[in-house]
């Protein structure tokens, strides 16, 4: 069970390699200090920041960004050091936080390698400081404790470095600021001139406009500030993934040519230049993927593992995000020129008219026909840069998705048809798709860590639709999820079989990533009518049966889940995995929960409620399928519930809002083609793996 720590509070931890994770209401700059048994720190060395990230058993992360993973191997630690401190320090710039009292406050969670939480704090009372010792790791008699700290420094870095007796506290300080604020920490290598990396994207929205026209909101170039390539420091719809250690460099990028184009290098994505000569042999390793140029005067041509990471799978995970990115930020510029434009066409024509000699006859005419003439003529270029990022994304997306492992991959992938059961869990699984109106034909894969964090929610109530008129985002998902939604939107019975069903394709999906036996699927279906969709399951024996109906059927599974819960956290908190009972399935479980709440009486539902709190960090997940607004019937007890949990939907539905812009993204769920059999298939070859001994 994860120990919720007050400030001052300590806590024993059971194992020497973690992962201390920051969630903060804005960005923030995150750090490490190695102190002796006084915190004393011995010099500049002893501090893992963005511009030095890297010490020994330290690894932070290199930019600013609302969420942080920093990575501790505290047996690697030199034997001098005793207390490992983690600050947290806002950066500056225009528009950023200057104090911690003016965002949501920060908490720290200390987590092991599978994502098991340990201990967290959550940094209350912070008021005009702008740098705080969240949490510090220190050694007591052989064994690591964590403490809960929370001590703000309204000075900033260089009080709180000199706190802890560092001499070079100020220019210490100033380094970090200026690895943040020029980028430093999140460029890669540039391309050289002549080939223009492929992360390299012409100007978008207002930076495409004349300099006079730019509203002072709109993202900065590289003509405004050479520090623009550090803008965007990446947050997605799902677990943001922290940059790598064995691909970036912490090496300076320089910066674009003053008039040049937005720089949309960021930490997991890599433009490496093709050396002069002939093209690499397509025998290359994928573990040196390369940029080739397409010519030495045009833009890089797109490559699937053009990115930061240990493997190729790591690099493909990273790419999807870094083109969920730049999707995001092209369009947060050409929204912001559209608006620009609009707002300067109605100042425009208030001006005319502002005068009331002036609004009758020809020269009220031609002022309104200019202002309207520039309105179109800078909405018009806005989207022409628009279009030239677009063009590059769906280039890259059409040599990505082809190359995508199976836990990445759409059903319709061709890579299913050579599915072989895998030796090891993947990094990731694939939920479905987003994508933005701008661009209907750009889908964006929605990936999500593995093990699962949250549970999930299908809404199979009316809630699930898109509302309002005609809708050419609707039409495109109704025609992906076959003919059943042609003629109109669908009824009730037709949302919830459809929910079913992708109920039963993220199921199939998590059970054909996992090792054979690494994963099960129960379900509860108290009414009995979700047979037909979990057919699948049941016919593979994924599923040993269908589900008993009514009460009976929901307590007993629900009790031997919450059985299983108890036992391994009691297991997990004294270090005895091997006092389980024999009987007792290890595997992960996911529970399929359909219809609710149907047959749930008080004792379930509070049941229920454990297994979505403390379910996920021992193995049991969540997947709800339900109406939202069926469930209000019990007021705002399942509230709490329905927050903990993943909202997704059997039809695409706009609800999905990134922290990083504020879009609110279109989701889709993935879904075999009408009429394939390739989800049977998949879990018949996986059923013959399980027999195989």
């Amino acid at each position: 069970m994860t120990a919720e720590l007050v400030r001052g509070q300590n806590h024993l931890l059971d194992r020497t390699r973690v992962e201390i994770r920051v969630a903060a209401g804005g960005p923030v700059v995150a750090g490490v200090t190695l102190g002796d048994a006084q915190g004393r720190l011995s010099g500049v060395e002893a501090v893992a920041h963005p511009g030095a990230p890297r010490r020994t058993g330290i690894e932070v992360p290199r930019q600013a960004a609302a969420e942080h993973r920093i990575a501790v191997d505290l047996d690697a630690l030199p034997g001098a050091v005793h207390r490992v401190s983690v600050l947290l320090a806002l950066p500056s710039g225009p528009g950023a936080l200057t104090t911690f009292g003016a965002a949501a406050a920060p908490s720290v969670a200390v987590t092991g390698l599978d994502g098991t939480a340990l201990a967290r704090y959550t940094l209350t009372g912070l008021d005009a400081e702008s740098a705080v010792v969240a949490v510090e790791l220190y050694r007591r008699q052989g064994a690591w404790k964590v403490r809960a700290v929370g001590q703000g420094y309204a000075g900033g870095l260089p009080a709180m470095l000199h706190d802890q007796g560092l001499r070079q506290a100020a220019e210490l300080a100033a380094e970090i600021e200026q690895a943040v604020g020029q980028g430093q920490a999140r460029a890669v290598p540039a391309p050289a001139p002549a080939a223009a990396g492929r992360s390299e994207r012409p100007v978008t929205g207002p930076a495409a406009l004349p300099a006079g026209d730019r509203p002072s909101s709109a993202p900065r170039t590289a003509s405004d500030d050479p520090a623009a390539s550090a803008h965007g420091a990446g947050a997605g719809a799902g677990p943001t993934a922290e940059p790598t250690a064995a691909a970036e460099t912490g090496a300076a990028s320089p910066a674009p040519a003053a008039g040049g184009p937005v720089d949309y290098r960021h930490p997991r994505r890599r433009s490496t230049p093709a050396p002069p000569g002939p093209a690499p042999s397509p025998a290359a390793t994928p573990s040196t993927p390369a940029t080739v140029p397409a010519a030495d005067d045009g833009p890089a041509q797109p490559m699937a593992g053009d990115a930061a990471g240990w493997s190729m799978e790591e690099r493909l995970y990273n790419q999807v995000w870094g083109m969920f990115e730049d999707l995001a930020r092209s369009v947060a510029a050409y929204r912001s020129a559209a608006g620009f434009a609009a707002s300067r066409l109605e100042q425009e024509l208030d001006e005319a008219l502002a005068d009331p000699r002036n609004r009758l006859g020809t020269a009220a005419d031609v002022a309104r026909a200019t202002a309207r003439e520039r309105h179109a003529t800078l909405v018009t270029q806005a989207r022409a840069a628009l279009d030239r990022d677009l063009g590059q994304l769906v280039a890259e997306s059409q040599v990505v998705e082809p190359a995508l492992p199976p836990a990445f991959a759409r059903w319709d992938n061709p890579v299913w048809h050579g599915y072989q059961a895998p030796q090891e869990r993947p990094m990731a699984l694939r939920l479905g798709d987003l994508h933005l109106p701008e661009v209907l034909d750009l889908r964006i894969p929605m990936l999500v860590r593995l093990p699962l964090e949250r549970g999930l929610w299908i809404d199979s109530g009316p809630g699930a639709l898109v509302h309002g008129g005609p809708d050419p985002e609707r039409e495109i998902g109704r025609r992906e999820l076959g003919s059943a939604l042609t003629d109109g939107p669908p009824d009730e019975a037709e949302l919830g079989r459809l929910a079913m069903e992708t109920a039963v394709a993220i199921a199939a999906r998590l059970l054909a990533v996992h090792p054979p036996g690494d994963f099960a699927v129960q379900a509860i279906d108290p009414a009995g009518t979700a047979a037909p969709a979990l057919a699948p399951l049941v016919d593979s024996g994924a599923l040993p049966a269908l589900p008993v109906p009514g009460a009976q059927g929901v307590a007993s599974v629900l009790e031997g889940l919450t059985r299983r819960v108890d036992l391994v956290q009691m297991a997990v908190r004294h270090r005895a995995a091997d006092s389980l009972p024999p009987d007792l399935d290890t595997a992960e479980q996911l529970l399929i929960v359909h219809d609710f709440p149907h047959g749930f009486d008080d004792r379930a539902l509070t049941r229920l409620r454990y297994l979505a709190d403390e379910g996920p960090a021992v193995g049991v997940h969540l997947l709800m399928v339900a109406d939202r607004a069926r469930t209000r019937e019990y007021g705002p007890v399942l509230d709490p519930l329905w927050r903990s949990l993943l909202r997704i939907t059997p039809v695409p539905d706009a609800h999905l809002a990134d922290p990083w812009v504020g879009h609110a993204w279109t989701y889709e769920p993935s879904l075999a083609p009408e009429g394939s059999q390739v989800v049977r298939q998949v879990l018949g070859q996986l059923a013959a793996a399980r027999r195989t001994p």
